[in-house]
C-alpha cells in the first residue's frame, strides 16, 4: 500500500513579551540571526548533556554515583561535568569541540570542581530553588515528560532555561519551556514561560508520517523562539524531518526554520 504522507498543524496558545507588529525586514532578520545564535548555544548545551548521560550510565562506577550535570563553554569547547551525588565533586568528564559525534576528551579522574565550575554550580542551585520554590513562577512539568536544565552567562548576567524532554517515542516535545534572567549573583530579575503549554508533536499521524510540523504564536511572542529551534535540531533529525514552522499572528509571517540549513526563512502570510 502506497504511503501518505502529511503535514500536521498545531495551533497553540501563547504567552509572553508584548509584541511588536510593525518592523522592518532589516529588523526581523536582524532578530532571527540573534534568535539563531540563541538557538545553537541552546542546543550545543542540550546535546553535550544528551550524550554525556548516556556515556556515563554505560558506566557502572559513574551511574551509581550519577549526581547530575554541569555543561559550559570554553572558548570553543563545551565541557560535561558529571557531579558526585554530593555535588562538590567532578567525577566524569567530557569535552566536545568540532563534532559531537566524537567527543575531544573523556576523562575518569576523581577530581574538585575548578572555581569556575563552583561559581556556576552556586548560581544554577541558587536560580533553580528560587523559581521552583515561589508559586509565582509557575513551573510545572506534563506527566510522562522532564525538564531539562541549562545556565547560560551572558553579558548582564546568567539565563537559566527549562527545556521540556521526553523518553516517548514518536514526538517532538514543543512548549512547556521557561526562561529566567539572573543577575551575576544569581537573583532572578525578570522571566518568561516561552509556551503557555506542552505543544504535543506527533512525528505519525493515523499511520502516516508527519512530514512537516507547524504551530501558531499569538501577538504576544511574535517570533519564532530558541527553545523552538533548539528541540526541533535535537529531535528532529531522529524522525527524518528537516523543517517546521511558526506562525506569526503578530507580524502576519510564516518563520521556517531548516534543520541541514541552519537557517531561519520568513514569508509573508
Amino acid at each position: 500500500m502506497k504511503k501518505t504522507f502529511i503535514t500536521l498543524l498545531l495551533i497553540t496558545i501563547f504567552s509572553g513579551v508584548n509584541a511588536q507588529t510593525s518592523l522592518t525586514e532589516a529588523e526581523i532578520k536582524q532578530k532571527c540571526d540573534s534568535i539563531l545564535e540563541e538557538a545553537n548555544t541552546l542546543y550545543k548545551y542540550e546535546k553535550a548533556a544528551w550524550i554525556t548521560s548516556d556515556m556515563a550510565m554505560d558506566k557502572k562506577e559513574i551511574k551509581k554515583d550519577f549526581g547530575g550535570l554541569l555543561i559550559y563553554q570554553r572558548n570553543d569547547t563545551i565541557s560535561a561535568v558529571v557531579l558526585a551525588k554530593e555535588g562538590t565533586k567532578c567525577i566524569y568528564e567530557v569535552t566536545f569541540k568540532n563534532s559531537f559525534n566524537n567527543p575531544c576528551k573523556e576523562s575518569l579522574i576523581v577530581r574538585d570542581l575548578t572555581e569556575v565550575e563552583k561559581s556556576l554550580q552556586q548560581i544554577k542551585k541558587k536560580m533553580f530553588k528560587e523559581v521552583t520554590s515561589d508559586e509565582k513562577y509557575q513551573v510545572n512539568c506534563p506527566q510522562g515528560y522532564n525538564i531539562n536544565i541549562e545556565l547560560i552567562p551572558y553579558e548582564l548576567g546568567y539565563k537559566l532555561y527549562f527545556i521540556l524532554g521526553t523518553n516517548q517515542s514518536k514526538l517532538i516535545p514543543f512548549g512547556n519551556d521557561y526562561i529566567f534572567f539572573g543577575d551575576k549573583e544569581g537573583n532572578v530579575t525578570s522571566w518568561r514561560k516561552i509556551h503557555s503549554r506542552l505543544i504535543f508533536s506527533p512525528t505519525e499521524y493515523e499511520g502516516n508520517k508527519v512530514t512537516g510540523l507547524s504551530h501558531s504564536h499569538l501577538k504576544t511572542e511574535p517570533f519564532i523562539s530558541a527553545t523552538d529551534i533548539c528541540t526541533f535540531k535535537l529531535y528532529g533529525s531522529l524522525y527524518e524531518l528537516n523543517e517546521f514552522e511558526v506562525l506569526s499572528t503578530g507580524l502576519k509571517k510564516f518563520f521556517k526554520y531548516k534543520l541541514i540549513e541552519n537557517e531561519i526563512e520568513t514569508r509573508d502570510m
